[in-house]
């Protein structure tokens, strides 16, 4: 009879590692996709850059600066390696639009072009879907940290070298109020 409840206990905890090692897997693999939703997202933005680029230079010649910040930044989130970096260069890439977007404001002919207010809407959409993506993300990057760093699931994680994975986390810029002037 002892044998039997020795053998019950010893398979509980057998199913137990597995079952806790198995959801640990599910949740970095979510964490893994949610972020390549950013990704996508962020690249189908970068690529959209080059477009408005080219429909802003037509009115603007003189702006090379906003030009040349727009680029790097473009080219910054395009090389980013992990979502710290990306966040960095996101941030980056935020505030060099809103200056090509300021530029803009001062050319009446460019805010009326189609293919410039076109860009903006396509531009302006997929930043929703970008902030979207972020929440997801952050979602379930928080369910596998807490996962990882809750008793008993936390031995598991240990055990196999799971590690708490990094939030996408909104710069100091985007926390401050927008001022609107009339």
């Amino acid at each position: 009879m002892i044998m039997y409840v020795i053998a019950g206990v010893i398979i509980v905890v057998i199913l137990w590692l597995f079952a806790t090692y198995n959801s640990l897997v599910t949740l970095r693999n979510r964490v893994r996709e949610a972020w390549s939703q950013i990704d996508v997202q962020l690249k189908r933005r970068s690529s959209l850059i080059p477009n408005l680029l080219e429909v802003v230079k037509g009115y603007a010649k003189h702006e090379k600066s906003v030009f040349e910040n727009v680029t790097k930044a473009r080219s910054a989130l395009l090389g980013a390696k992990n979502p710290g970096q990306a966040a960095a260069a996101n941030d980056m890439l935020t505030g060099a639009l809103k200056s090509l977007f300021a530029v803009a404001e001062a050319y009446p002919n460019l805010r009326a072009s189609e293919n410039f207010k076109e860009l903006q809407e396509e531009i302006s959409d997929t930043e929703t879907k970008v902030a979207a993506s972020r929440q997801f993300y952050n979602t379930n990057v928080l369910d596998l940290n807490n996962t990882i760093e809750t008793f008993p699931s936390a031995l598991i994680a240990n055990m196999f070298g799971f590690q708490k994975a990094d939030f996408f986390q909104a710069s100091e810029e985007e926390k401050k109020d927008i001022k609107v002037k009339f």
